[in-house]
């Protein structure tokens, strides 16, 4: 039990990662004065001080005292509301893989703009364009930086905020690399075996064995495409991210996360350690499920929207134009039944649409099977349903493709300092957590001074 005398336990609960209430429960309102940072501030200048100091380099005199300033700074912002810093610690990342298309939109990064605009205030969000995923496959240079670009303007378009939410390119932050290499050291190459999505994106079988020399497609398997989930979880772990948005097809990679950090916290997570601020052990994250449910090609409902699809007919993208996208939902697969019901596996391209529809609105019907039920027995024809399909889709995006295009005109020397300031965040938080970790491994930490010749 903490004792309302006690802030140096308090703060030490605070480190430990107790349950916040536990650890606020007994906190004492102290006021923050007003020219102290705010509480987003407070914490870039004490992850970066703490970040260049750790473990055992000695601090400047000017050094020392930002630091015992921002650590107050940080009691305070905690003592005030009698609460935590923080809430949740939120990570996601998207591939560049250039415009998203419907899928993307109403499956992941939607909900990345309710998080961002109906969290807590205290919630901190960390969304990369992981661009160190996109090379386990080939990739052409010039189209990679041009997609990335692409990526980046789509995410401020559908209502990012890079001041309210950090938004950085992966590689911008060499800490993924550093810590991937330390959770190497500790993937089993069982549990990696068994994830499916290498397999498919490297063309073998379902049971295939990475280890069995006489496997089909076995050249086209990579180190980089079979080790990547240990990527995924440096990315989601070096952020000790309490919570990620994951689609259906990240749910495994997501519990190998929850293992290897499981895993190192039993190795190297102790109270007291050579470093000033030990290392406590990682947060081992929950999921996020999307509400939305998985949307379909426009010309194959059995297989998702995918822009590895050759028939530009089977994506909406979240740029198409009013024309375009009534086109591509006229020529959308439905099938010959009259009438409109919802009923995703006898009617699986009737009841995509419908799911389109009503996560494209949901202010207007409380359910797919609602809108079902209100069109069926009036004579809606399937025409009339695609219609009501587009027009809803137009409208939900004309502002977006809008926002996208603003985006795109602005100047590179822009976007890339923008980019800079949420990679310099990120790389705040990502070095301290990455320090404390390998300062409880034993792994030296020293500063080069660069000489003058």
């Amino acid at each position: 039990m903490l004792s309302r005398q006690s802030p140096r336990a308090l703060r030490r609960a605070q480190l430990l990662r107790w349950p916040l209430n536990a650890a606020t429960r007994r906190a004492e309102s102290t006021d923050k004065p007003s020219n102290a940072p705010d509480i987003h501030d407070s914490f870039l200048t004490y992850t970066t001080e703490v970040s260049s100091q750790l473990p055992d380099t000695p601090a400047s005199p000017e050094a020392s005292k930002t630091r015992v300033y921002t650590e107050r700074a940080y009691q305070r912002a905690t003592n005030k509301n009698g609460g935590p810093v923080f809430g949740k610690i939120i990570f996601s990342g998207i591939q560049p893989t250039g415009v998203p298309h419907l899928g993307n939109y109403l499956g992941a990064l939607r909900q990345w703009v309710k998080l961002q605009d109906e969290g807590h205030p205290k919630d901190r969000r960390f969304y990369s364009i992981v661009d160190l995923h996109a090379i386990t496959v080939p990739q052409d240079p010039q189209l990679l930086v041009q997609r990335t670009r692409e990526t980046y303007a789509s995410l401020i378009a559908i209502g990012l905020d890079p001041n309210k939410s950090v938004i950085f390119a992966q590689q911008d932050v060499l800490e993924h690399t550093q810590l991937m290499w330390i959770l190497s050291c500790h993937a089993s190459m069982g549990y990696l075996g068994r994830m499916t999505q290498w397999k498919s994106k490297a063309g073998m079988a379902d049971n295939a064995d990475p280890l069995e020399t006489s496997a089909p497609n076995k050249p086209a398997l990579k180190l980089g495409l079979f080790s990547y989930p240990v990527l995924q979880a440096a990315d989601i772990l070096l952020y000790n991210a309490t919570h990620v948005p994951v689609g259906e097809d990240q749910a495994q990679h997501l519990e190998f996360t929850r293992e290897l950090g499981n895993s190192i916290n039993h190795l190297y997570a102790k109270p007291s350690g050579p470093s000033r601020v030990p290392f406590k052990g990682f947060f081992l994250p929950q999921t996020i499920h999307s509400p939305a449910k998985r949307i379909m090609s426009l010309q194959d409902p059995t297989k998702k929207m995918s822009k590895s699809d050759p028939d530009e007919r089977s994506r909406i993208l979240i740029t198409d134009s009013r024309d375009e996208i009534n086109l591509k939902i006229k020529h959308a697969l439905t099938d010959s039944v009259p009438g409109v019901s919802y009923d995703r596996d006898s009617r699986p391209g009737v009841s995509n649409l419908i799911d389109i529809m009503y996560y494209m609105d949901e202010s207007k019907y409380g359910s797919p099977e609602e809108i079902a039920a209100d069109m069926f027995g009036k004579d809606f024809s399937l025409k009339v349903l695609k219609e009501q399909v587009a027009t809803t889709v137009a409208d939900g995006l004309e502002p977006i493709r809008e926002r996208y295009n603003e985006q795109m005109a602005r100047s590179l020397e822009d976007v890339d300092a923008e980019m800079g300031r949420g990679a310099s965040m990120a790389k705040g938080t990502a070095a301290m957590n990455l320090q404390r970790l390998k300062a409880a491994m034993g792994i030296r930490q020293h500063k080069h001074k660069a000489s003058m010749s």
